[in-house]
């Protein structure tokens, strides 16, 4: 597996971990921004990652049937630990502001479900398929993501976070900023802000 070092320096690399002032999607202010989307755009590299979080999948959730993803980001990552683990995947997506099934997927009554996403910061996206899952009366065996960069301030996922790498970002309200920060120009990135 990939060290804590060489993964930092991988996501980096490939400008999936930025540094500067962000606003975050939350409306919180960060001096990092991770974006898996940068990682992704160079499949060579980031199947090292993609290997190294299946092997600890693998090594947590010894049974397991489905793999569900939030869209966009979770899809590449749930489709190629899917197929590294050789589990059926699907994704799940927004249809009027709500996590919906479609193009045919579903989950079967007592099907046994991974959640897989690129990055966990505060679990909206993971519970929001958690409740799909709920409504198909599957079960939720646990999470699994490329970046944890959760705190216990800001998580809503009570179970277990199986990732690639840990990273802890803090956060600040607009109202709280420290003075390094406040000197430095605001960007705000993410799919969120595209229009």
């Amino acid at each position: 597996m990939l060290s804590h070092k060489k993964s930092l320096n991988i996501l980096r690399k490939t400008n999936a971990l930025l540094d500067g002032h962000f606003v975050l999607s939350s409306g919180l202010h960060s001096s990092h921004y991770v974006q898996c989307a940068k990682l992704l755009s160079f499949p060579h590299i980031a199947s090292e990652i993609c290997k190294s979080l299946a092997k600890k999948i693998k090594k947590n959730f010894k049974k397991f049937d489905l793999i569900l993803s939030p869209a966009m980001g979770g899809i590449i990552i749930g489709y190629e630990i899917g197929r590294l683990l050789k589990k059926e995947t699907i994704f799940c997506e927004r249809v009027n502001g709500k996590f919906t099934l479609r193009r045919g997927f579903s989950i079967k009554k007592n099907m046994k479900v991974l959640i897989i996403e690129d990055v966990i910061t505060t679990g909206k996206s993971s519970l929001e398929c958690a409740k799909l899952i709920n409504k198909f009366k599957g079960k939720l065996i646990g999470y699994a993501s490329i970046i944890d960069r959760s705190n216990k301030k800001n998580l809503k996922i009570k179970k277990k976070i199986i990732s690639h790498i840990k990273i802890e970002i803090p956060t600040f309200d607009k109202k709280k900023l420290p003075k390094y920060l406040k000197s430095k120009p605001i960007t705000s990135p993410g799919s969120r802000f595209i229009r």
